[in-house]
């Protein structure tokens, strides 16, 4: 399934790249995409404020969820019939419980919730334009840990700024993460002290803006988006960048179950 700025949802065959149909029914972009592990449904989420439910091997939509106050800036799901988006400037994350109806409403950041991964089915990664990367448990309202200015810091002494946090990524039931912003590198972090505390490993360097970041389902690998500006606006731009997609291998060491 892919998703663009003129409010469709595609549908493909991944063998053939044939096009099957198309979903409407978003107001705006949509930015957000996820299949609920091993089954056809789909959710979505767009800068309409609205989460959609679809049965993609049935062709039928299902349902809206409404409750963000602003542009729904990132999704995603497990195995669980339930997702988690970050609600940009309404300062939020949210759990939406498909079966019950219900959502949970969190929060932690300070600034513009900007993008959100699910590391298991109990806890999550977020990340916002006010520098910080917050680590949650899907019990807990508050955040277990936040790392702030997590990419350092840009600009004069007097005005400087965080680096954005732009993208955020987990090796699935890990505790191996990773991070991107414009700070010309990409971290990875080990959520150590049962994610309770977000510990640097070490950087990548990676010029331009990391606007997605991927684990491979082995962990072998990390696939980055760069882009010469963010996704969600074009607020700088760096020249010297490639829109592009670049592969990371990552080597597991010898004994390491969880991190690479």
């Amino acid at each position: 399934a892919t998703g663009d700025r003129n409010k469709l949802i595609m549908i493909w065959e991944a063998a053939t790249c044939k096009h099957l149909y198309k979903f409407t029914g978003h107001r705006d972009a949509v930015s957000g995409l996820s299949f609920q592990k091993g089954t056809h449904q789909l959710y979505s989420a767009s800068h309409d404020r609205s989460v959609k439910v679809w049965n993609v091997a049935e062709n039928a939509y299902i349902e809206t969820l409404f409750g963000h106050q602003d542009v729904i800036t990132g999704l995603d799901s497990l195995s669980r019939e339930c997702c988690v988006t970050s609600g940009g400037r309404d300062g939020t994350v949210r759990i939406w419980k498909i079966p019950e109806e219900s959502q949970l409403v969190f929060y932690g950041h300070q600034g513009s919730i900007d993008c959100i991964q699910l590391i298991n089915e109990e806890h999550m990664l977020s990340g916002a334009d006010d520098g910080s990367v917050a680590l949650w448990g899907l019990t807990k309202k508050k955040p277990l840990a936040v790392v702030r200015q997590a990419h350092g810091t840009h600009g004069l002494h007097n005005l400087q700024q965080p680096y954005w946090v732009s993208a955020v990524a987990a090796l699935h039931n890990s505790d191996l993460v990773a991070t991107g912003s414009h700070s010309a590198n990409v971290k990875l972090w080990k959520s150590g002290e049962g994610f309770r505390k977000l510990e640097p490993l070490f950087d990548i360097p990676l010029v331009g803006f990391v606007n997605s970041l991927k684990f491979s389902a082995a962990g072998d690998f990390l696939v980055a988006g760069l882009g010469q500006e963010h996704r969600l606006g074009r607020w700088w731009r760096i020249k010297e960048a490639k829109n592009s997609i670049c592969i990371i291998p990552l080597k597991r060491k010898a004994g390491m179950a969880d991190s690479s």
